[in-house]
């Protein structure tokens, strides 16, 4: 007879009504012994299985998840090694901001410490890198745990969970009366916050006052849907804007407010620099960067970033989206015609903009061979259109395509994040192209980094999710390479950091996708069109200059 006809339920479909009552429709996983119940729940409920050939690729898909929907996403692996091959992508989750859960199996309760198969502490190890890790004590209660799990992950900024679940809790039944099994909407509350109405309108009147504001729109603004209320603001408030992260495409290249090679400039002469969803890390070289003489606001979702390595005159905590709609409606109509100041301030942006483009030139527009890496990404960034989601998985080339290539609409900026994590870009695409099967996925890798996860090319090319792929192939990890060449000097500069030249366009080929090989410039923009043509993964290998260096990477100062 049935379980459901005697009243029973398992561990494995408990967890899987939980996924659904969250929203969840897909889990990203590597098969095990421990987890296969979680399977059968997931096909009873309509949940898509999608597998994959890597631990780190399930986790890296279930965070790309999260960031394209804006709901959780869920990998399942198994115990053991099969949890341990997914803590890159949950570290890389944490540092993103990213909700998503990851469950891992268990060997069975009678046998622990026992020295079962696979059997670790996940919980221990998990536990620094997520803002919550248990396990599940007993059938019943399986499901709670889910929906407890991912209410940790919405606790301030998101942010990842994980489940350890036992083999036998996962397997067993029990009457169905026995289990809470959360209803959709109705478990946890809305995390959203609107920040304190004096510091708003503080800031409303920080902006009318000022004579030359910026503002840095980071991750949370695409985190917290808040585009349409960033525009509303720096339209209002006649503020120019830069864009970093997730944050990216917030308004589109051409908008008279988007700026984005004339930072180091604004953030030098400034007089009120606004910092939306991004900490004073390295990226922001600790908030050193800033002028010591601007008036610095900060708003985020997290108390804890705010303030922290640098002071700042006013702090908001709040939700991006809530916080300045109400700042842009308290500074409506109160500019009182400081438009004319804040035309000039602009101008003088645009001026360093065109500088810094002018600067780079010739380089994006290079004929030579081997390709510079400026004009490959010049080249990408031309065939982008409103509907490609961008993809940057890598070290020295992605640094490149951060000065060029501008995303045409919101939340079509992808890359690691401040983890740095190289191998983000099959998963993120995997995610992209599963989750929004309606957009174009171009993704950009170094040859280094696309060599971690490339494997599950495979699963791209077994569940037909075409995307556009770009190989900038120099044979080298080039970031370290530059690092090691000045600090050891040319002698040993590859060190440790040289590849093999790999025809990455066979490598697609093999596994059934497209492939196509590129050495000379005036080459790219055909094969990009001839791989969008293809209706497949494809993959355009480019050969690179190997002695071309990214600013950004030149300028790191673990390098100095």
């Amino acid at each position: 007879m049935p379980d459901h006809a005697q009243g029973l339920i398992s561990g494995g479909h408990l967890v899987a009504k939980a996924l659904k009552a969250e929203g969840v429709d897909v889990i990203y996983t590597l098969c095990g012994g421990h987890i296969i119940d979680i399977y059968d729940g997931c096909a009873d409920e309509g949940i898509e299985v999608i597998d994959v050939r890597h631990e780190q690729v399930a986790a890296h898909a279930a965070d790309g998840h999260a960031r394209i929907t804006g709901r959780p996403g869920c990998a399942v692996v198994t115990a053991g090694p099969g949890t341990t091959d997914a803590v890159t992508g949950v570290a890389n989750a944490l540092r993103a901001e990213s909700p998503m859960l990851l469950i891992g199996g268990q060997g069975t309760r009678g046998q622990h410490k026992m020295g079962s198969l696979q059997d670790l502490p996940h919980v221990d190890m998990m536990a620094p890198i997520t803002k919550f890790a248990a396990t599940v004590p007993e059938t019943a209660r399986a499901a709670d745990m889910v929906s407890m799990a991912f209410r940790e992950c919405f606790h301030g900024a998101p942010g990842p969970s994980f489940l350890e679940i036992p083999r036998d809790v996962l397997d067993a039944r029990v009457p169905r009366e026995q289990a809470r099994i959360p209803q959709a909407g109705r478990y946890r509350a809305s995390t959203r916050s609107a920040g304190d109405p004096e510091a708003v309108e503080r800031l409303a009147d920080l902006l009318v006052r000022a004579e030359k504001p910026v503002i840095l729109l980071g991750s949370q603004v695409w985190t917290t849907r808040a585009t349409d209320a960033a525009t509303e603001l720096v339209r209002t408030c006649d503020v120019p804007a830069y864009m970093n992260g997730a944050g990216r495409g917030t308004l589109p290249p051409g908008d008279p407010h988007h700026f984005q090679l004339s930072r180091r400039h604004a953030f030098a002469h400034a007089d009120l620099i606004v910092v939306v969803g991004t900490p004073f890390d390295f990226r922001m070289g600790y908030g050193k960067r800033l002028s010591p003489a601007a008036t610095v606001v900060q708003i985020d979702l997290d108390y804890r970033t705010v303030g922290k390595n640098r002071d700042i005159d006013l702090g908001i905590v709040g939700d991006a989206s809530l916080v300045l709609a109400a700042v842009a409606e308290a500074a409506s109509g109160r500019l009182n015609g400081g438009a004319g100041k804040r035309k000039e301030w602009r101008e003088e942006l645009r001026a360093a903009e065109l500088a810094a483009v002018g600067k780079r030139l010739p380089q994006l527009r290079s004929d030579a061979t081997p390709i510079h890496p400026y004009r490959l990404v010049s080249e990408i960034n031309d065939f982008l259109t409103e509907d490609s989601v961008y993809i940057g998985d890598g070290g020295d080339i992605v640094t490149f395509s951060g000065q060029v290539v501008q995303p045409r609409s919101p939340g079509h900026w992808m890359d690691p994040g401040p983890l740095g994590t190289l191998g983000v870009g099959i998963p993120f695409v995997l995610a992209a192209k599963q989750a929004r099967p309606d957009k174009e996925v171009v993704a950009l890798f170094g040859d280094g980094a696309f060599s971690l996860t490339g494997w599950d090319f495979e699963t791209l090319v077994r569940y037909g999710l075409p995307f556009v792929g770009i190989v900038g192939n120099n044979s080298s990890m080039n970031q370290i390479r530059y690092g090691q060449k000045a600090r050891y000097g040319a002698e040993r500069e590859r060190v440790g950091n040289t590849l093999g030249d790999v025809p990455y366009d066979r490598f697609a080929r093999i596994l059934g996708g497209y492939g196509e090989e590129v050495r000379d410039p005036a080459d790219i923009g055909p094969a990009l069109r001839r791989a969008r043509e293809s209706g497949k993964p494809s993959l355009v290998n480019v050969w690179i200059d190997p002695d071309a260096y990214a600013p950004g990477t030149m300028n790191q100062t673990m390098y100095k």
